[in-house]
């Protein structure tokens, strides 16, 4: 992939939140800001960062301000957070500092969980360093923790008070972790209507390779994320749709014990979702069939990947959406494609159709 360096500094963007304007700003040399701080921020970095930069943020690294952080989703679980807090009060973080996350989506969650917890609340700022946060998970104000075995089932809605985008990040990102952050960005067009998703489909193999082209969709998919979210902050209605893909998704996650990057099974997930549909008669075939060449485009190295029925079909059950004993998923539900959320029975059916579409698709399944 093209290494990103961008020509043309993309505007700004504000999002409303409940505790106020927070701004996105695409800036093209973090570390210069990151390495002129003042004693007022603490850090919390992601290893792999750390490593990669560690000549960029010499000073950063240098100074005892910082924890470092190995990003992965057992570093997500609730019972890792004493950890955490334990580490920062010993290098004297205290009420009025502001902590600073430089990673990606594992990082922004534990951090974001941290600032809204400790001292009942702390500023923090955001340095989103790969695709999928940058285009996605970087605004919206949530964290989400693992508790107990299960994904996601805790956490808060506590915006960071700045993000600064720098795509040269991306240019060290192996290409599963691109094709990651595609993933959730073609969610988020698809979520748009069927004529973004045409245009994303037009121009992916641009997206994948142009590193101008790459970053106007980075925007264009906060600028669409933005719109929902302000709406519907705390996710009690229109929002339930930026969980399109993520059903069948994080299922695919926890059935391959996380060996598929999140927005690769999300990937995954959207194309289970829009199978559903079609076979359902939500959607027509040519509707389908656009949807679904992007996705096979974006999840194509990942097919083969060992998938344990057992534990997909407990996690599904267990997903936070779901009513009673009825499983939640979202689909397109017109030719518009138009995002919807759905119950629908676990039942022998649906198992089997889950079931199918993994073998049909060069999954290797096993219970």
């Amino acid at each position: 992939m093209v290494g990103l360096q961008v020509s043309n500094i993309l505007p700004e963007i504000s999002i409303k939140s409940h505790r106020g304007l927070y701004k996105t700003q695409f800036i093209d040399d973090p570390f210069t800001q990151l390495n002129n701080y003042g004693a007022d921020k603490y850090f919390i970095i992601d290893k792999n960062i750390s490593e990669i930069y560690k000549n960029e943020l010499a000073s950063v690294l240098k100074n005892p301000r910082h924890i470092i952080i190995e990003a992965n989703e057992r570093n997500k679980d609730l019972d890792c957070f004493s950890g955490y807090i334990g580490k920062l009060s010993e290098i004297g973080v205290k009420r009025d500092h502001t902590l600073v996350a430089i990673g990606g989506g594992v990082i922004q969650d534990i951090t974001c969980f941290i600032a809204s917890t400790l001292f009942r609340g702390m500023k923090w700022v955001f340095y989103p360093t790969t695709l999928l946060a940058q285009a996605d998970s970087c605004i919206g104000s949530k964290s989400s923790i693992n508790v107990a075995g299960v994904k996601n089932l805790m956490g808060t809605f506590t915006p960071p008070n700045e993000i600064f985008i720098a795509t040269r990040f991306l240019k060290t990102l192996a290409p599963q972790d691109v094709l990651s952050g595609v993933g959730e960005m073609i969610k988020v067009h698809g979520i748009a209507g069927i004529n973004r998703l045409s245009e994303m489909n037009t121009d992916y193999e641009r997206i994948i390779n142009d590193s101008n082209v790459m970053a106007e969709y980075i925007h264009k998919s906060l600028l669409i994320k933005k719109e929902i979210i302000e709406v519907d902050e705390f996710d009690t209605g229109i929002r339930n749709v930026m969980n399109y893909g993520h059903t069948f998704g994080h299922a695919v996650e926890s059935a391959t014990d996380y060996g598929i990057p999140h927005g690769i099974a999300v990937t995954i997930g959207q194309a289970m979702a829009c199978s559903y549909a079609y076979k359902k008669g939500f959607i027509s075939s040519g509707v389908f069939n656009l949807a679904n060449s992007l996705l096979l485009k974006n999840f194509s190295t990942s097919r083969e990947t060992k998938i344990q029925m057992s534990i997909f079909l407990s996690a599904i059950k267990k997903d936070k959406k779901n009513v009673g004993s009825q499983v939640a998923i979202i689909i397109p539900t017109n030719d518009q494609f138009k995002i919807e959320k759905r119950l629908v029975d676990a039942d022998e059916s649906f198992i089997q159709f889950c079931r199918t579409y993994f073998v049909e698709n060069g999954f290797k399944v096993y219970e």
